[in-house]
């Protein structure tokens, strides 16, 4: 076999056969290799398992017995089931012809392999395409920066939390953070359209990364929660901020189809002078998400809370 370099982490094999045995034996080959593995045997099997084994690689059947396996690799890829930067592998007991092929890559498929499979060079190109995909995905973790809304993921707005934090501190400033909660005007629309809520939420962040101001760190904690790092603002600025913010995402038209009417409710910590006061970095995101959370539960009708200590 061949000599196997390491992967930072396991890689997840999904695999896709209706000869229980041939499944057997690729599991036989990848896992000494260090790949965990997956099987389905027929088609309808691998669109229901793909979703929660999020493979790293995908090796499919070209003859599966229950679906067309050149739609079923294209519907993967169309549905976002299995990204773009997933290797799909298709191979075939039978004779290729050049059509077959490249039907096979335009579907998605990054390779089409002819059985019998020479045990080394499958492991080789596994190896090859593995690594690739654990490449990407180590680069986009470390991204700070969603690359789907522009807006920062959770460990941008750590970095840039800290950044702001250390600027102000030295120049003696103001320093605030606005945690945003959206969610529908009616409770049951996210339980009843998971979908039309999620859109909604892909809105909202397109929305704050194009109406947001230029000198604010904008990002989403997660879920349906935004978060604002804002220099040089105090706590007025801060509710003036959240209140502004609110309403755009409530009242910017036009908007997408489909869209429930939302709710924005809002929570910030705001210091007037963080070399006075000083406060960890983490602790400010976390100051500001501790009042979301009051805004969310008060039951007062008021949708902007300031920070209050002893609540996280």
């Amino acid at each position: 076999m061949a000599n196997h370099t390491p992967f930072f982490r396991s890689p997840l094999a999904l695999i896709a056969n209706a000869e229980r045995w041939l499944n057997e034996a690729l599991e036989s080959i990848l896992e000494p290799q260090g790949y965990r593995v997956v099987s389905a045997l027929n088609g309808k099997e691998l669109v229901e398992r793909a979703p929660a084994a999020r493979a790293d690689v995908v090796v499919l059947n070209a003859n599966l017995p229950d679906v067309d396996s050149i739609e079923t690799c294209r519907a993967l890829r169309d549905s976002r089931v299995v990204a773009r930067g997933v290797p799909i592998i298709m191979i075939t007991s039978t004779p290729t012809t050049k059509q077959q092929r490249l039907a096979a890559l335009r579907a998605g498929a990054w390779d089409y392999l002819s059985l019998p499979l020479d045990a080394e060079e499958l492991v080789l190109k596994l190896e090859t395409y593995a690594h690739v995909k654990l490449e990407v995905d180590r680069a986009v973790e470390e991204n700070p920066v969603d690359q789907a809304s522009g807006l920062y993921n959770p460990r941008g707005l750590d970095r840039r939390a800290r950044e702001l934090v250390s600027d102000a501190f030295r120049r003696r400033a103001p320093l605030a953070c606005v945690a945003l909660g959206v969610e529908p005007e009616s409770a049951d629309t996210a339980s009843a359209a998971p979908a039309a809520f999620t859109t909604a939420i892909d809105y909202v962040a397109q929305l704050l990364h194009v109406r947001g101001r230029t000198s604010d760190a904008i990002g989403r904690m997660g879920g349906s929660e935004f978060a604002v790092l804002a220099p040089a603002t105090r706590a007025d600025g801060a509710v003036k901020l959240a209140r502004r913010l609110a309403r755009t995402i409530e009242t910017s038209r036009p908007r997408p189809e489909g869209l429930p009417t939302l709710l924005v409710r809002a929570g910030y910590e705001a210091l007037a002078d963080v070399h006075a006061t000083p406060i960890e970095p983490q602790s400010l995101l976390e100051h500001a998400s501790a009042a979301l959370e009051q805004a969310r539960t008060s039951g007062s009708g008021e949708r902007v809370f300031g920070y209050q200590a002893g609540t996280v």
